[in-house]
C-alpha cells in the first residue's frame, strides 16, 4: 500500500519532468531544418480563426468591468482623472495577456491536443518515426510558433478592444470626461508596460502550445484517452499560466521602476 501511495505522489513529479524534457526537445527542434513553413501558416491561420472572435467578445466585458471597478474605487479618493491610466494599466499588464492565454489554451490548445492525440492513437506518430521523420520537428514546432505568434497579435486586439470598452463605459455609465480619460494614459503608463504585455502573451502562448502538444502526443486508450488528454492540457495550462504570470509580474516590478509623474 505504501508503494502505491508513493507512486501516486511521485507521478506528478515525473509528469513535470517529462513535460520539461519535452519543452527542451521542442527548443532544439526550433533550430532544425527544413522548417515546416506551410504547416506553420496553416496552424497560425487555424488558431487565429478559432480564437479571434471569442477574444474580441471577451475583451469588451474585461475592459468594462475593469473601468467600472477602478472608476468606482478611484472616485472614492477623488482622483477621477486617473481612471484612464489605471484602466489602461490593468488591461495592458494583466487582462490582455491573461484573456489571450486562456482563449488560446481553451480553443487553440484543445484543438492541437485533439489533433495530435488522434494521430497518436492511429499510430501515425509511430509511423513517422519509423520513416525517420521527427514528429516534434515536423508537427510540434510549427504549432508552438504559430500559437506564440497568434498570442502576440491577440494580445494587441484585447488591449485595443479592452481600452476602448473601458473608455465607453467610463464616459457613458460613470459620466467621466473623455479628455481626462485619454490624457491620463501617460500619467502612470509607460512603454515598458506594453512590452511586458507582449512578452507575457508570447510566453503564455509557448506554454499553452507545449502542454497541448505534450498531452496530445502522450494520449492513449482510444478516443476516451484523447478526450482526457484535451481536458488535462487545458487544466494544466491554466494552472501554469497563473503561476508564471505571478512570477513575471514580480520580476517586472523589481526591474522596471514605477512612473510617478
Amino acid at each position: 500500500m505504501s508503494s502505491l501511495t508513493s507512486a501516486k505522489l511521485l507521478k506528478p513529479i515525473g509528469t513535470a519532468g517529462s513535460l520539461f524534457a519535452f519543452g527542451l526537445d521542442v527548443g532544439r527542434g526550433l533550430f532544425r531544418r527544413p522548417f515546416q513553413l506551410r504547416e506553420f501558416i496553416q496552424q497560425a491561420w487555424f488558431i487565429a480563426s478559432v480564437t479571434i472572435v471569442p477574444t474580441a467578445l471577451v475583451a469588451i466585458p474585461f475592459g468594462a468591468v475593469i473601468a467600472l471597478q477602478v472608476g468606482g474605487l478611484i472616485k472614492q479618493f477623488g482622483a477621477q482623472s486617473f481612471v484612464g491610466s489605471a484602466s489602461v494599466l490593468a488591461v495592458v499588464r494583466e487582462a490582455g495577456p491573461i484573456a489571450t492565454a486562456l482563449l488560446v489554451a481553451g480553443a487553440g490548445g484543445s484543438a492541437i491536443a485533439a489533433d495530435l492525440g488522434a494521430r497518436k492513437i492511429r499510430e501515425e506518430l509511430d509511423a513517422m518515426m519509423v520513416l525517420g521523420i521527427d514528429p516534434i520537428q515536423r508537427l510540434v514546432v510549427p504549432r508552438v510558433l504559430a500559437a506564440m505568434l497568434v498570442s502576440v497579435f491577440l494580445n494587441g486586439l484585447v488591449s485595443v478592444v479592452g481600452v476602448a470598452g473601458g473608455y465607453v463605459f467610463n464616459v457613458i455609465l460613470q459620466h467621466g470626461t473623455p479628455g481626462s480619460y485619454i490624457a491620463s494614459f501617460t500619467a502612470l503608463a509607460q512603454m515598458a508596460d506594453v512590452w511586458q504585455g507582449l512578452i507575457k502573451a508570447l510566453v503564455f502562448g509557448l506554454i499553452a502550445a507545449i502542454v497541448a502538444c505534450y498531452k496530445g502526443m502522450n494520449a492513449g486508450g482510444g478516443p476516451k484517452g484523447v478526450g482526457d488528454a484535451v481536458n488535462e492540457s487545458v487544466v494544466i495550462t491554466f494552472l501554469l499560466l497563473f503561476v508564471v504570470n505571478f512570477v513575471m509580474t514580480a520580476i517586472y516590478f523589481q526591474i522596471v521602476p514605477s512612473k510617478t509623474g
